[in-house]
C-alpha cells in the first residue's frame, strides 16, 4: 500500500509547485524597485536667488482649459503615449517643454499626476519653457511618469546685437540664436524686439558662451539679471569665472544646487544678481547648479539641445554629456547632417558616463531649419470663437484655412470640451493650430 502513496505524494508536490510559478508569473512576485537613484537631486531650481518660485503637485486646473492625463496609446490624437505598463526605467529628461496635459518633453509625455513641480522665474510651466523631469520611463522611450519637474530661466537682461537675418542676438554677454521652435511669449518675432529692452529667455546651453532659445518674454515681470552657461576661465583664489564675455564675481555669493568645491570649467551653472553688469563685470549674488544629468549606469536619460565637440556619430556632446549615437535610430533629417550647432534630441541608457543613444532626432540644421511642433491635451476653456480659446491655459488659434479637425468640426469647439491640439509655431503667446482632435 505504501508503494502506491509514494507516487501519488510526489505528483501532487509537483502540481502545487506549478501553481506557485504560475502565480508568480502572473505578478505574484517580482523584485523590489531600484529608487530613483538621486534623480530629483542637485537641481537649483527653488534656491534662494529672487523671483517666482512656487511648488506643487500634479497638474490641476484652472478654469482657463485644463486637464491631466489620458490612458496609453495614441488614440487621443496627440502622437505622444502616456503612463501604463512597462513604465520601470528610472529616467531623467532635460529639454523644453513642447507640450502640456501632463507634461510633454522631448516628445515624450509624462503623466503628472503625483510629480511635484517647482517653477522658478514663472507661475507656471509654459510651452517653450526649459524643463527638467525625474521619473520612469519605459524601455523604447515611448512613455513616463514624472516624480518631478523643474524649470527656471536661463537669461534675463538687456538685449542687443540684435540680427534678424541671423535670428540672432545677445542677453547678459551670451550669443542667443533662435529657431522654427522658439515660442513668442509676448511678441511675434526678433523683428519686434527692440535694441536694449529687457527680456527673459529660456534656453539650452550649446557651446560656451551660446544658447539656443526656446522661449522669449519681452515684458518679464521679474528685472533682476541672470545669465547661465558653462564656466570658463575659473579662478579659485579671485573667486571669478566667466559665462560668455562676462566676468562673475562670486565671492559674496551664496551656493545652491550644486556643492562649491564642484565649480569646474565646463560646468553649467546660472548665475544671480540684483544690479546688471558693469562693462563685462557682473557681480553675482547666487550661483546655481543647472539642471543635473545623472551619470548613474543603466539610467534612462533624454536630452535636447545643440551638439558640441563633434567628432563623428559615435562622438559628441550634447549639453556637455559625452553621446554615443553609432547604432541609434536617427530621424528629422540626413545622417550626414550631424555636426556641431545641429540641434538634436537623445534618448538613451548611460553606460560608463556615456550616453548610448537608441533614438536620436534632429530638430534644426543651421541653414536649412528644422519641423517644430507642439502639444496641447485637456478640455477647452475661455471658449470665444475658433480663434481665442484656451487649453491647459494657453492661448489657442484654430481659425486658420489650414486647420483640420478629427471627430468632430469646429462647430464641436465649445468650453469643457476634450481635445488633443497640435500647432507648429506660438507668436505673440497663441498656438497656431494645424490639427484639432476631439476627444470623449
Amino acid at each position: 500500500m505504501s508503494t502506491m502513496k509514494t507516487p501519488r505524494r510526489l505528483l501532487l508536490g509537483l502540481l502545487c509547485a506549478g501553481l506557485t510559478v504560475l502565480l508568480m508569473s502572473c505578478g505574484g512576485g517580482g523584485g523590489a524597485s531600484t529608487g530613483n537613484l538621486g534623480l530629483g537631486s542637485g537641481t537649483a531650481i527653488g534656491g534662494e536667488g529672487p523671483g517666482g518660485t512656487g511648488t506643487g503637485a500634479g497638474t490641476g486646473g484652472d478654469g482657463n482649459g485644463s486637464g491631466n492625463t489620458a490612458s496609453n496609446g495614441n488614440t487621443d490624437g496627440s502622437g505622444v503615449g502616456s503612463g501604463g505598463t512597462g513604465v520601470t526605467a528610472d529616467a531623467a529628461g532635460i529639454g523644453a517643454a513642447d507640450g502640456l496635459g501632463s507634461i510633454i518633453l522631448n516628445g515624450l509625455r509624462y503623466t503628472t499626476d503625483t510629480a511635484t513641480f517647482t517653477i522658478e522665474d514663472a507661475t507656471e510651466l509654459q510651452i517653450g519653457m526649459s524643463a527638467r523631469v525625474a521619473g520612469k520611463v519605459d524601455p523604447d522611450f515611448t512613455r513616463g511618469i514624472a516624480t518631478q519637474v523643474v524649470s527656471g530661466a536661463e537669461l534675463r537682461g538687456a538685449v542687443s546685437r540684435i540680427d534678424v537675418k541671423a535670428g540672432s542676438f545677445v542677453v547678459m554677454g551670451i550669443n542667443v540664436t533662435i529657431d522654427a521652435a522658439t515660442v513668442w511669449a509676448d511678441a511675434n518675432g526678433l523683428a519686434s524686439v527692440a535694441d536694449g529692452s529687457l527680456v527673459q529667455v529660456w534656453g539650452l546651453p550649446g557651446a560656451p558662451g551660446t544658447l539656443r532659445a526656446t522661449r522669449v518674454q519681452t515684458a518679464p515681470t521679474l528685472t533682476a539679471p541672470l545669465v547661465t552657461g558653462a564656466i570658463q576661465n575659473l579662478n579659485v583664489m579671485n573667486q571669478t569665472f566667466t559665462l560668455g564675455q562676462l566676468t562673475v564675481s562670486y565671492g559674496g555669493a551664496s551656493v545652491a544646487g550644486i556643492d562649491a568645491a564642484s565649480l569646474a570649467n565646463g560646468v553649467i551653472v546660472r548665475a544671480r544678481g540684483t544690479a546688471a553688469p558693469v562693462g563685462n563685470a557682473f557681480t553675482a549674488t547666487q550661483v546655481q547648479g543647472w539642471y543635473a544629468i545623472p551619470r548613474n549606469d543603466g539610467i534612462a536619460l533624454q536630452l535636447a539641445g545643440d551638439i558640441t565637440d563633434f567628432v563623428s556619430r559615435g562622438a559628441f556632446k550634447v549639453l556637455g554629456t559625452p553621446v554615443d549615437a553609432t547604432n541609434a535610430q536617427i530621424t528629422g533629417g540626413p545622417v550626414g547632417s550631424l555636426g556641431n550647432g545641429v540641434k538634436v534630441e537623445v534618448d538613451g541608457f548611460m553606460s560608463g558616463g556615456v550616453l548610448v543613444v537608441k533614438k536620436l532626432r534632429i530638430r534644426h540644421v543651421p541653414g536649412t531649419g528644422g519641423p517644430a511642433s507642439f502639444t496641447l491635451i485637456g478640455a477647452i476653456g475661455g471658449y470665444q470663437s475658433p480663434a481665442k480659446f484656451r487649453v491647459q491655459g494657453q492661448p489657442v488659434d484654430a481659425s486658420g484655412p489650414g486647420t483640420t479637425f478629427e471627430n468632430g468640426t469646429a462647430a464641436n469647439l465649445a468650453n469643457g470640451q476634450r481635445v488633443a491640439v497640435v500647432g507648429d509655431r506660438v507668436v505673440d503667446g497663441v498656438l497656431i493650430t494645424q490639427r484639432v482632435t476631439f476627444n470623449p
